[in-house]
């Protein structure tokens, strides 16, 4: 959430500098004054992005004991794993896009993308060995590249000079071409593998800005996936978890 709001904060000024430059100005000439007009029109983004998840452990999970069966990468008598959290690391998107105007207001867009990311699942397992106890923090890495299909309805405000603000909602498929579903097993260092297939609620909010040959926006998006992505393997990795949803988070440029 930290990442998102230093993206909508970046937003919110490009939006107050432009708004102020267009106020400062009594007379603009406008730039694609009929652009909006046009039944359909076409363009392509550019975007980074933060991938993670929203991880649910089963109940009680402290309180599980597991075996060294169920962790041949930890060597120890007994383990508990006392909690599981997710952090991103910087991604890249690029896609594009396809507008259909609906009314005055309101547009459909269909933007296929491409994305690559990565997530990491940090473990604290706290582990018994001889009858001595140590904490152990490992963290295993889930790398991705999605193809996604976003099917948005974009609404917009009235359009300002050279500037118009615009909020967007909609659904999202995700395929995973990378997804370690099928990854082979490895009995010393084991993989966490999640499923290819997912849904998500995506909403966002952005400025669009008309050049004199193009209009250039920046957009800010979240998307909530409704899938359980976690693939259980009967180890610690694993059967910890409840529930493991996908979470991204968009700073995208769009050229139309």
């Amino acid at each position: 959430m930290k990442k998102a709001t230093i993206f909508a904060t970046a937003l919110l000024i490009a939006a107050l500098f432009v708004s102020s430059h267009s106020f400062g100005q009594r007379r603009k000439v406008y730039n694609l004054p009929t652009y909006d007009e046009k039944p359909y029109h076409f363009g392509f983004i550019l975007g980074l992005n933060q991938m993670l998840f929203t991880v649910k452990t089963v109940d009680g999970l402290p309180l599980i004991k597991w075996d060294q069966t169920h962790s041949p990468d930890i060597f120890a008598d007994s383990l508990f794993v006392q909690s599981i959290t997710s952090s991103p690391t910087p991604g890249f998107t690029i896609g594009i896009l396809a507008n259909l105007r609906v009314s005055r207001n309101l547009d459909f867009r269909f933007i296929p993308s491409l994305s690559f990311g990565e997530r990491l699942l940090n473990y604290n397992i706290l582990a018994y060995d001889g009858g001595e106890a140590q904490l152990i923090e490992t963290a295993k890495s889930i790398t991705s590249t999605t193809v996604d299909f976003p099917f948005l309805f974009k609404y917009k405000s009235k359009r300002l000079n050279n500037m118009r603000m615009y909020v967007l909602a909609g659904a999202k498929y995700t395929l995973d071409l990378a997804s370690q579903k099928k990854a082979q097993k490895n009995s010393s260092d084991i993989t966490v593998k999640v499923k290819k297939n997912d849904v998500s609620l995506e909403v966002g909010a952005g400025v669009d800005f008309y050049a004199d040959l193009f209009k250039f926006g920046i957009e800010v998006k979240m998307g909530y996936g409704f899938n359980n992505l976690i693939k259980y393997e009967d180890n610690i990795y694993t059967n910890g978890i409840d529930k493991l949803n996908s979470k991204v988070f968009l700073l995208s440029f769009t050229f139309e």
